[in-house]
């Protein structure tokens, strides 16, 4: 049998075709070098996209809750739980808490460095919490000493609060 000129090549066993010789040889030192710096830089500008995201859920400022929140009611609960009160925010600042109970306080709130601090008609002493959005939600965490440090957005609306008061009928 006849094989065309440079289509074998001679190896310690014999002839071999060469595309089988090539295909058996390890990769070239320059080419695994290359593949290593070009991973690293991949893997740099990845970090590098990570980073400049920021992190998952980041504490808002006071510009971005006042964006979020004016103009709708949300209801807070805790992980998993019906909610128990709800808070109405509205222009200027100005809000409106209840515990679902048909009673609401008028109240206000203000930036208090990184935290949002609300004070109410009936409770003079300011609460103050930071707000972070994640996974699409509001969660709020209270800065001081409460067992109940931390409450979710249950749900958000556009209507305002009912608030019809404690003494309502006969």
């Amino acid at each position: 049998m006849r094989f065309p000129a440079g289509e074998l090549a001679r190896t310690g066993a014999g002839f071999e075709s060469r595309r089988a010789v090539a295909a058996a040889k390890p990769v070239a030192p320059w080419r695994a070098i290359w593949q290593a710096v070009n991973m690293r830089q991949i893997a740099s500008v990845l970090a590098l996209a990570a980073a400049l995201a920021g992190p998952a859920s980041a504490q808002m400022s006071a510009e971005e809750f006042d964006a979020y929140t004016r103009g709708q009611t949300f209801f807070y609960g805790a992980e998993g739980q019906e909610p128990y009160g709800a808070e109405e925010y509205l222009p200027g600042q100005r809000v409106r808490w209840s515990f679902l109970d048909g009673e609401c306080q008028e109240g206000y709130w203000y930036a208090e460095g990184p935290l949002i601090c609300f004070v109410y008609e009936n409770r003079p002493d300011p609460q103050c919490w930071s707000f972070e959005r994640s996974t699409g939600r509001l969660v709020a965490r209270f800065e001081g000493d409460s067992p109940m440090t931390e409450l979710y957005e249950v749900r958000k609306s556009r209507e305002p609060l009912q608030c019809p008061g404690p003494e309502v009928g006969v």
